[in-house]
């Protein structure tokens, strides 16, 4: 396949080789690592067709961006440390007839622990990850990064899912609630005002749109765990943006 499969990765030991070992077909796979501590590293040097590069993070965009000019196919498919393609992608993906100014995309299912969450907005997600990288790129934002697609057209790519596999305990929420709401302030002091009366607003707002609006109260705890981090991310990335921007004001560093 002219496809190369890229992944930024850090700590990533409990999840990536369900993800890798899925990807034997692939001639060129990129695992970008940007600071494993843990046997990232390892696991993904036991994969006869991926290539270790070391790297540095700066926001998901960027970095993106970077692990994705490594890849020697112009046609990328972008994947996580934590998702896994279903057989029927793979099939897909070998059979795909594609067309340089299509961003393509596909179906994502995410689980908890093993379980399907199928409300709380972690239903049969659309996620675009294939395009032709001399044509687009990702957005350079530090999170809720995207492929560019103005001027572009859309298609989903055919059958077959992603298998997100991203939270296996509350604690995994915990660790990318403090990551993100970081990111999202550092990215965004000076640019955006906050305030605490919208940090919680925003945290309130946000619960009430998973568990009620999305049906998240289907899911059981799980719908209740993630209703609560979505919350939690929104109150904090306003409150450390708040804290950000006062700190820039006073000369802080």
């Amino acid at each position: 396949m002219k496809i190369s499969v890229v992944m930024i990765v850090r700590d990533a030991e409990s999840t990536i080789r369900a993800a890798l070992s899925e990807l034997s077909q692939f001639e060129d796979v990129v695992v970008y690592d940007n600071g494993s501590v843990d046997r990232t590293r390892e696991i993904a040097q036991q994969f006869s067709n991926v290539r270790l590069i070391d790297g540095y993070f700066d926001g998901f965009g960027p970095t993106k961006n970077r692990a994705v000019s490594f890849a020697t196919n112009e046609w990328v498919f972008v994947l996580d440390s934590d998702e896994v393609i279903s057989p029927a992608l793979l099939e897909t993906l070998r059979g795909v007839h594609l067309q340089d100014r299509i961003v393509y995309w596909v179906r994502r299912e995410s689980f908890y622990r093993g379980s399907r969450v199928r409300y709380s907005g972690w239903g049969r997600e659309k996620i675009r990850r294939l395009y032709n990288r001399s044509v687009t790129a990702f957005s350079n934002t530090h999170v809720h990064e995207d492929i560019i697609v103005d001027g572009l057209e859309e298609l989903e790519v055919g059958p077959g899912v992603i298998e997100h596999h991203s939270y296996q305990s509350p604690s995994d929420f915990i660790v990318k609630v403090d990551r993100y709401s970081t990111l999202y302030a550092e990215s965004n002091k000076g640019k955006k005002t906050s305030s605490p009366t919208k940090a919680v607003v925003s945290g309130v707002y946000s619960f009430f749109r998973t568990y009620v609006m999305k049906r998240g109260f289907l899911d059981g705890h799980i719908g209740l765990v993630i209703a609560f981090s979505h919350m939690a991310t929104n109150f904090y990335k306003y409150m450390k943006l708040y804290e950000a921007n006062q700190d820039l004001r006073l000369g802080r560093k």
